[in-house]
């Protein structure tokens, strides 16, 4: 795997947890946003750690294999961060976070 290109299956698992993160840090946000700081915090990092490494697959340049890596690392501590929510939109993050942890460590050839 060494020279291959993430799929669009990988992409659209990336996108979603940008979506997700977003989405999760908003209504935390709107919620009770002291309560929920570290969540948003962490959210808002996953989301533009996604958005670089989406951009870094996009490049055709074989950079995007530590960010990639990177981007896993930070799904992970988001979804176990989010995992701990009550709300559907936190435990909807926290899977595609998880999901998204597996397709970029596959991304990043770990």
């Amino acid at each position: 795997m060494a020279n291959a290109s993430p799929s669009n299956d990988s992409t659209n698992t990336v996108l979603d947890c940008m979506r997700l993160c977003l989405q999760c840090a908003n209504e935390c946000i709107d919620h009770d946003g002291k309560d929920m700081a570290n969540c948003i915090k962490l959210c808002q990092i996953c989301a533009d750690t996604c958005a670089l490494c989406l951009k870094c697959m996009a490049s055709g340049v074989q950079v995007h294999r530590p960010i990639c890596g990177a981007c896993a690392t930070v799904c992970d501590a988001c979804a176990a961060e989010c995992s701990t929510g009550a709300t559907a939109t936190m435990q909807q993050c926290a899977d595609a976070c998880t999901r998204c942890a597996v397709a970029c460590r596959e991304m990043a050839g770990a």
